[in-house]
C-alpha cells in the first residue's frame, strides 16, 4: 500500500481513528506522519505498549511506583518464576503461567478498568450464533428468577420459569 500523503513511498503506519463516531482510516510514511505530528511507535516521544501499561497500573514509565496503594511491587514476587509486580509493570509481560495467580490481587481492578469486567463474554456471529445467544438468555433468565425469588415476587418469577422451560425445550430441540 502506497502512502495516502505523498503517494510515492510506501505506508508503513495505518492508524484508525474514530472521533464522534465517525472512522477514519489513515495510511501514511514514517516521513508524512512525522510531518503531520502523529506519534510513531518505538520511537522517541512515541506511543509504546509499555507506556500504556504503565498508565493503566498507575505507574511512572521510569518505574516509579504511584498508585494502587496495595503491597510495595518489589514484595510481591511469583513463587514459580521470582519476577515482581515491579518486573513484570516494567517490562509489560509475565515470566510464567504462574503470575497471572501469583498478581491476581493487582490484576482484577486493572481488568476491570480496562474491560470492564474479569469475564470474557467475546461476540456471537449473527449466522451461526443463535444457539449460543439462546444460551446466554437463558443464563440471564436464570439469574433473574433467582432474584425475584429472593424479592418474593413470585408471579414475575412463574412468568420467567415459563420463559426458561421455551428456552430449553428451544435448545433440546436444536
Amino acid at each position: 500500500m502506497i502512502c495516502q500523503e505523498c503517494g510515492k513511498k510506501p505506508a508503513t503506519l495505518h492508524f484508525t481513528k474514530i472521533v464522534n463516531g465517525e472512522k477514519t482510516e489513515f495510511h501514511i510514511c514514517e516521513s508524512c506522519a512525522r510531518e503531520r505530528g502523529e506519534s510513531i511507535p518505538g520511537t522517541p516521544g512515541g506511543f509504546s505498549i509499555h507506556s500504556l501499561l504503565s498508565g493503566l497500573l498507575d505507574f511512572e514509565p521510569s518505574g516509579g511506583q504511584q498508585g494502587l496503594g496495595a503491597k510495595p511491587s518489589q514484595t510481591l514476587r511469583c513463587e514459580v518464576c521470582g519476577l515482581t509486580y515491579g518486573q513484570f509493570s516494567k517490562i509489560g509481560r509475565f515470566g510464567c503461567s504462574s503470575c497471572y495467580k501469583h498478581f491476581e490481587s493487582r490484576l482484577d481492578p486493572l481488568f476491570k478498568r480496562v474491560h470492564g469486567g474479569t469475564s470474557h463474554v467475546g461476540k456471537i456471529p449473527r449466522r451461526t450464533g443463535r444457539q449460543m445467544q439462546t444460551k446466554r438468555e437463558l443464563e440471564h433468565l436464570k439469574r433473574e428468577l433467582q432474584h425475584t425469588i429472593a424479592s418474593e415476587e413470585f408471579e414475575k418469577a412463574a412468568h420467567l420459569r415459563d420463559r426458561i422451560r421455551d428456552l430449553e425445550r428451544k435448545i433440546s430441540e436444536a
